[in-house]
């Protein structure tokens, strides 16, 4: 299954199935439309807020 959301490391809500990333790829994702998760809210952690 395609990746639907990014979360941060340890983040309640990621469920089971999740794959980690290192930061420039999650930066990648979240600029290139990718929903962040609203919980851990990793666009802010990662300084990719528009």
């Amino acid at each position: 299954m395609p990746p639907i959301e990014v979360h941060v490391g340890g983040c309640y809500t990621a469920g089971r199935r999740r794959r980690p990333v290192p930061r420039d790829e999650a930066r990648r994702l979240l600029t290139s439309g990718m929903r962040a998760c609203t919980h851990c809210k990793p666009d802010a952690q990662l300084r990719t807020l528009d």
